[in-house]
């Protein structure tokens, strides 16, 4: 018996879906298009900004660190339970019928009330990542409006839906280095659960 918040890789799941950097993305896809550049069409992707500047990858770690951290506290819980349904397994024949109802219905209670708690806990890690990628994007945002003047563009796409073509108007690596450049770290914690949500199983 496992429970396991399905949110645990989150960290390599939204802030590290680019692997490559910016740069070296920026310069593959150089290589394998052609064309002229579109004078005022721009490209940027959201995504290895959050991979790849040093505020996204921050971010990352804390998360995996809360992450882990409720994981091993769910796993503490569910210890005794594995013991507990072991025990009564091994010790079902030698009772009465009444006996083996009212231990499976105890356990079956214990049971309902981890997974309610996995739950829960899946759900602050989701809500305390939505909250940190919107932190971000907001350092991020003036940064992206400057480079994007700076460059005269006249439209930003993103670069993720773009099937070919030139790519030298992408500004993903110069926006990672202004992030880098204005901020570096974050710190947060777990967001709370929802008031009047007790949802913790009994020693």
């Amino acid at each position: 018996m496992r429970f396991d918040i399905t949110l645990l890789m989150v960290a390599s799941v939204i802030f590290g879906s680019t692997s490559v950097s910016p740069a070296h993305a920026q310069n593959s896809a150089s290589q394998s298009s052609s064309g002229p550049a579109v004078a005022g069409v721009c490209l940027l992707s959201r995504e290895a900004i959050f991979a790849n500047a040093k505020i996204g990858k921050a971010a990352s770690a804390r998360l995996k660190q809360l992450s882990d951290q409720a994981q091993a506290e769910l796993d503490g819980e569910r210890k005794p339970i594995d013991a507990d349904v072991q025990a009564f397994r091994s010790q079902a024949a030698s009772l009465s019928p009444d006996q083996r109802q009212a231990r499976e219905q105890a356990l079956s209670q214990r049971v309902q009330t981890m997974q309610a708690h996995a739950a829960t806990v899946t759900k602050q890690v989701e809500a305390t990542r939505v909250k940190v990628l919107a932190r971000i994007a907001q350092d991020a945002q003036p940064v992206i409006n400057s480079v994007y003047q700076s460059k005269g563009c006249g439209l930003l796409l993103d670069r993720n839906v773009v099937l070919g073509g030139n790519m030298s108007n992408d500004l993903t690596a110069v926006v990672v280095q202004g992030v880098d450049a204005k901020v570096t770290t974050i710190s947060f914690d777990l967001e709370a659960p929802p008031a009047g949500n007790n949802t913790r199983s009994s020693p």
